[in-house]
């Protein structure tokens, strides 16, 4: 089983959206690890505000697979096919991490946002503080204690699943 770490994203009706998201990544890879939930202006281009976080699990599905199976549940929760990648959207789901692979295809592993980006490096330092990044060689949170923190404004937001909701 690989240890698969998932970012997760909206910003249009983000927390309807990421319920749905969470609850199709169950289904699919089981039970998850969450991070905390964060907000953040959006990075690219202008628009509304996102909700990010990251989510961990587990799978014997290989990178391709994994990658696929995403894209079915972004197109599922109302993500359009081919829509630009700055911009508005209802779920975004990018694999970071799968174990310790490093590679360019069928996607680049380690992805490139997780140091570049303080949406996706703050929720995985969160998750897997000690894990150590396969390319820079340092902790997720070491890269996140170097960051700079005033190129991108992020802040944790309380975030109440409804009764019953487990991932």
């Amino acid at each position: 089983m690989a240890r698969i770490y998932i970012s997760l994203g909206s910003n249009i009706e983000p927390e309807q959206h990421l319920q749905a998201g969470l609850t199709s990544l169950r289904a699919c890879f089981g039970p998850l690890r969450l991070s905390s939930m964060y907000e953040s202006e959006a990075v690219g281009f202008s628009g509304t505000n996102f909700l990010n976080m990251v989510a961990s699990a587990e799978t014997d599905l290989n990178i391709a697979a994994v990658v696929a199976q995403f894209k079915q549940i972004e197109q599922n929760h109302g993500r359009l096919a081919g829509a630009k990648k700055f911009s508005p959207r209802t779920l975004d789901l990018d694999l970071l991490l799968y174990d310790h692979v490093v590679c360019q295809t069928p996607v680049v592993l380690p992805r490139a946002e997780i140091v570049n980006n303080a949406f996706v490096l703050w929720p995985l330092a969160e998750l897997a503080p000690e894990l150590i990044h396969p390319v820079v060689d340092k902790s997720y949170a070491s890269l996140w204690q170097e960051y700079d923190k005033d190129s991108q404004r992020l802040w944790p937001v309380t975030f109440e699943w409804p009764p019953g909701l487990t991932f």
